[in-house]
């Protein structure tokens, strides 16, 4: 009982400083200390849970307790969603009911991407993993206060998220032999792209954004840019379409567990670090929104970032 009471009094002087970290950063940061962000979202990427032994640097168990950790700190701040950007087990379709019911505390709006790890499950599984994951699409959209937040699917063209014998499997293999002949670093079959079809509604959901004065953040798996051997493997296609759009504000991933950043055209490119990484160290943000500006406040190894919207095209 008293180790109990010990932990839980740790626990909340912990979170006490949190707290206070963060909203010190939320009012500090602005030459208006008196301005306050529209709202905040929570995001983490790559946590990747199994009951397995680490691996060199990825810890799979103690994701537990990350997670834990960062579901708490979400609930004790007000905010208007939380996404995890895929990847939230490294394998076996059992890992999901361990890892769920924490993510499934948070109190907010809480969504989920698609990973290629999400798909390490047997065959006869894949059928289960969006209904297991509460998604009714594997890409969607919504909106908050004036912004439009699309989930994209980087898994929706690959060699392990759809059945052997469907067209979208033969146009993956199609897509990566033609990424391998022209020696492109991210023709590797853990990656992944996004069909026409998705194209084609990313371009719609662009359109619908400007009618409507809306800015844009897009979230997915896989990073965009700057290319390396992470990045979807059209990756120059859906750039193109997004620097057509001058409301295109951030474009967030998981992916590569190092992390990673890119500014191209106005747009930025921010790849967050993998929450499964080191044994002792998190990684997960809350991102405020303003309206000229995100605010990224990093939690153990994820930095801070400023990410000014509307930049001045190059």
């Amino acid at each position: 009982m008293i180790m109990d009471s010990m932990k839980h009094l740790q626990l909340s002087l912990i979170l006490l400083g949190i707290s206070l970290w963060i909203a010190g950063h939320l009012f500090a940061e602005t030459p208006d200390a008196a301005e306050s962000p529209q709202f905040v979202f929570g995001v983490v990427a790559d946590v990747q849970y199994c009951d397995c032994d680490p691996h060199g640097t990825r810890y799979y168990r103690h994701s537990i307790e990350k997670l834990t950790e960062a579901v708490q700190v979400f609930n004790a701040n007000d905010l208007a969603f939380v996404i995890q950007l895929g990847d939230l087990i490294d394998r076996q379709f059992e890992s999901f009911g361990e890892i769920l019911p924490i993510y499934r505390q948070i109190e907010a709006p809480a969504y989920h991407i698609l990973g290629n790890h999400d798909f390490l499950v047997a065959p006869a599984d894949k059928p289960r993993i969006l209904p297991t994951l509460d998604l009714e699409q594997r890409y969607y959209a919504f909106t908050v206060q004036g912004w439009r937040f699309l989930v994209l699917d980087g898994t929706d063209l690959s060699t392990y998220a759809t059945p052997n014998d469907s067209a979208k499997y033969h146009e993956a293999e199609a897509l990566l032999a033609q990424g391998q002949a022209a020696g492109v670093p991210q023709a590797q079959t853990w990656n992944g792209g996004l069909s026409q079809e998705q194209m084609a509604w990313v371009h719609a959901q662009l359109e619908l954004a400007v009618h409507q004065d809306e800015q844009v953040v897009l979230f997915c798996h896989f990073p965009a840019f700057p290319r390396d051997k992470h990045a979807l493997w059209n990756d120059t296609e859906l750039i193109a379409l997004l620097e057509a759009y001058p409301n295109v504000v951030a474009y967030m991933n998981g992916h590569n567990h190092a992390g990673n950043y890119g500014y191209k055209h106005g747009i930025h490119y921010v790849n967050l670090r993998g929450m499964v990484e080191t044994a002792d160290y998190t990684a997960y943000a809350l991102v405020a929104v303003y309206p000229d500006h995100l605010q990224i406040l990093g939690k153990g190894r994820e930095p801070d970032r400023r990410l000014p919207a509307r930049a001045l095209r190059q």
